[in-house]
């Protein structure tokens, strides 16, 4: 049974959650939903799609869907269960950077096969999400609502602070994920350069640093002219172009998310002039900045 525009929270909530489903469980909204959301799957499988991107999720990976964009999702047909977490919130501009390699289009994040190591850290994160998402000061306390077999009850964050210890471990979710697991499509290999791996981790950490070929080829030991041709040969792209590429992928997070005005969003994203910036910008996304950002905001 599929629920139609099931629980879409305005965009100004955040709600995080805990489901364990089984088949016939789904959710369509036509419209999508005026808030972005998150999910962590820890066992079984989902059927996941949005826009124009469609795809099935398993235990260790992680999808992030963006707003505004028609989606639906389900348990995966012949999977007899999917078990995950999910947070509907909005972003923080820096995690466009993270998310950009991970984008199959309509605003749709997949970041998969996240290591094993990993899962019970982020499994932590994301019961630390809940729990804060009630968070008081001490003395005001409360118990964690449970559902029917002892099943959390998705909570709604309430007060700034407890925004905040949520989006931070949201964060810290995205971040172990991102930084570990590979794009879809990548052109390394098992066998790739862990070297180049780093340095990608580099540039999506901090797009809007200063990097040069010389300050990443530093920071793995290597000379220039050595990495510019691993990272070349592994990702079908100079260190630079890889730069480029991230910082306008930071730039296009900071014109969804914020009402800083171009200047200001070139500057934050390591560009040297508006001018560049816009030039780089229209390159990559097909219009420029003030258009990208008065076609996510159409005027009443």
């Amino acid at each position: 049974m599929i629920a139609k525009d099931l629980s879409v929270p305005a965009a100004e909530l955040m709600i995080v959650g805990h489901y364990d489903k089984l088949p016939g469980y789904g959710t369509r909204r036509p419209a999508g939903s005026p808030s972005w959301l998150l999910m962590w799957t820890q066992a079984g499988a989902g059927l996941v799609a949005q826009g124009g991107a469609a795809f099935e999720v398993r235990a260790g990976d992680l999808v992030v869907l963006g707003s505004g964009v028609v989606q639906n999702y389900q348990v995966a047909p012949g999977a007899s269960r999917w078990r995950f977490w999910w947070v509907h919130f909005q972003p923080r501009a820096s995690w466009a950077a993270w998310l950009g390699p991970y984008g199959r289009g309509g605003g749709c994040h997949v970041v998969p096969r996240v290591p094993g190591e990993l899962h019970e850290r982020i499994d932590l994160a994301f019961g630390r999400a809940l729990r804060d998402a009630r968070w008081v000061p001490p003395g005001h306390g409360g118990e964690q609502a449970l559902g029917r077999g002892g099943e959390p009850v998705p909570a709604v964050v309430v007060g700034g602070p407890a925004r905040e210890l949520v989006l931070g471990a949201v964060e810290e979710a995205l971040v172990l994920a991102t930084a570990s697991a590979r794009p879809e499509g990548a052109r390394q290999s098992e066998e790739g350069d862990e070297r180049v791996r780093r340095v990608l981790a580099i540039i999506a950490a901090e797009p809007g640093a200063p990097h040069s070929v010389a300050s990443l080829a530093r920071g793995v030991a290597l000379s220039p002219s050595r990495l510019a041709h691993l990272f070349t040969a592994q990702t079908g792209r100079t260190p630079m172009q890889a730069v480029r590429q991230a910082r306008v992928r930071h730039a296009a997070g900071l014109l969804e998310v914020t009402d800083l005005d171009v200047g200001q969003v070139a500057a934050a994203s390591g560009f040297v002039s508006p001018f560049h910036f816009s030039r780089a910008f229209k390159r990559e996304y097909g219009l420029p900045p003030r258009d990208y950002r008065a076609r996510l905001r159409p005027q009443p």
